[in-house]
């Protein structure tokens, strides 16, 4: 049955239980049919006598019978762990009633922690779409670090959330990134190397036997003055993992504060030695993204072009493209 989950308005339903389900517990099956709220939203309602069984209160592990008429009464609020919405412009790439697909750009922090408690690209969703404020962290499927720009997915429904999440799990989810590296890499490769956090700074992830298992692939799309320019795919989706790994073989990425390397190259002209010395952040870009729709019968491809500061330095270090 369909319901419309929007936020402070009532909402209203009733499910005749069916012979199949009986024995089941109640937030079992209703998880299952209203697939537009959560488990626990929704066991929070049986609690407070929201859904109700036949006209009366139970517990959200009711074992239901065939038959039962289960009604629901209540009014959708925003998730507790959401902030306010603010007016911060956002780069839309794709959007429809299932899913949105925005160009982060770099120093926009994702959601709101320690030392960032606002002025986050989730307080610029909910102000963009006042709808995604039931859904934990208004939906996102994903995340980008602070100074890596390009392509975030965001699910506009709960069922579309846990497509898309179920989706991310079986690695259908295709993520291609832009990452400028020091040094000259001369072909293509992988990099299966697990990763955990740092015994001593927990900021930090290292390549540790004990870590969660990590695959990078990694191309050449262009070489420059002391650096190449890799076109990289994500296998398994890490913290820092493309930042970790491509430190791990001896190509960190260019700015990179925590594993990369102080100071630039020899042999770049003037410019180019001013143009690397400045540039401020991770040199790594989120450019395109191939996500199945929650709908089942598509792909959706989104493509972030590179954010000017990128642009600019790959502009000074050369032009020399790879076929």
């Amino acid at each position: 049955m369909s319901v419309n989950p929007h936020m402070n308005e009532p909402v209203k339903a009733v499910l005749a239980i069916d012979p199949v389900d009986a024995g089941r517990r109640l937030d079992q099956v209703l998880a299952e049919r209203w697939q537009d709220f959560s488990r626990s939203r929704l066991a929070a309602w049986i609690r407070d006598g929201q859904i109700q069984v036949d006209g009366r209160s139970v517990k959200p592990r009711h074992a239901v019978s065939a038959g039962e008429s289960v009604t629901l009464e209540a009014v959708l609020e925003a998730h507790p762990d959401n902030p306010q919405p603010q007016a911060i412009s956002l780069d839309v790439l794709f959007e429809d009633e299932a899913l949105l697909i925005v160009n982060k750009p770099p120093g926009l922090v994702v959601h709101p922690g320690s030392g960032n408690p606002d002025g986050t690209l989730v307080n610029a969703l909910l102000h963009h779409d006042p709808a995604l404020a039931p859904l934990p962290r208004a939906g996102l499927v994903h995340r980008l670090d602070k100074d890596t720009s390009g392509c975030l997915v965001i699910a506009r429904t709960l069922a579309a959330h846990r497509h898309l999440v179920a989706a991310m799990k079986r690695r259908e989810i295709k993520r291609h990134y832009l990452a400028l590296v020091w040094g000259e890499v001369i072909a293509g490769g992988s990099v299966d190397a697990p990763l955990g956090r740092h015994p001593v700074d927990r900021r930090r992830q290292v390549v540790r036997p004990d870590g969660r298992r990590a695959v990078t692939h990694y191309r050449v799309a262009r070489r420059l003055s002391g650096s190449t320019l890799l076109d990289v795919v994500l296998e398994t989706g890490r913290t820092h993992q493309i930042r970790v790994h491509l430190a791990q073989i001896n190509f960190p990425i260019v700015g990179d504060p925590v594993y990369g390397r102080r100071g630039c190259p020899s042999g770049l002209s003037e410019s180019q030695r001013l143009a690397w010395l400045g540039f401020g952040r991770q040199a790594l870009h989120a450019a395109k993204i191939g996500v199945p729709h929650p709908d089942g019968r598509r792909e959706v491809e989104a493509l972030a072009p590179l954010p000017d500061d990128m642009k600019s330095l790959l502009d000074c270090l050369g032009p020399n493209d790879v076929d």
